[in-house]
């Protein structure tokens, strides 16, 4: 069967959300309905996994440039560990949406598998770069230490996690008011 997509409904609820979703917005996926193949026609379910993937693809692509821009901007290991770590938070999200219970199982197997693989070639991109850099000739106790780094804050952990609950940010607020104070003399 051919045709437009079927306007509201479950197609609708989850192109409203792979939109906001690939953009970087706070949504929140759990309400989402089920998709199940026998509801839609063959060329109807197709297109949706066409916007996921398209939507999954955005989302990558906005978290590669930001790990790159921060991974260059690191002026130290402490800056590059945490822009490491903030970058598997981003891997959280992007699982969770590819693991998400209302994709058909198929669907959620393959993109997850997707999703792991761009975990490890990436991470092995960045080790790949410390060895080109030290065979142009960089300072060896920056490549160590960056190596060292890279090791400790693996995007590879991403694969074998539970998304935590807030992938997106600390957990606890650093500017929001203590709650509690104590002041002694």
């Amino acid at each position: 069967m051919s045709g437009p997509a079927p306007l509201g409904g479950s197609y609708q609820a989850w192109a409203d959300h792979l939109e906001r979703w690939s953009k970087g917005e706070p949504v929140d996926g759990a309400g989402l309905p089920p998709l199940a193949p026998a509801d839609f026609p063959a060329d109807t379910l197709e297109r949706l996994q066409v916007r996921i993937t398209d939507a999954l693809d955005r989302r990558l692509q906005r978290w590669a440039d930001a790990l790159v821009a921060a991974m260059n901007a690191a002026d130290d290991e402490f800056a590059a560990g945490r822009a490491l770590a903030q970058a598997r938070g981003g891997l959280h999200q992007a699982r969770s949406l590819a693991a998400h219970p209302g994709l058909p199982a198929e669907l959620r197997e393959r993109l997850s598998g997707i999703l792991d693989d761009t975990a490890r070639r990436i991470q092995q991109d960045l080790e790949n770069d410390l060895v080109r850099l030290a065979a142009q000739g960089a300072d060896p106790r920056f490549v160590e230490a960056r190596r060292r780094t890279l090791r400790d804050n693996p995007l590879t952990a991403v694969i074998a996690q539970t998304p935590p609950a807030d992938p997106g940010g600390w957990s606890y607020d650093p500017t929001a008011v203590p709650r509690r104070r104590i002041i002694t003399d």
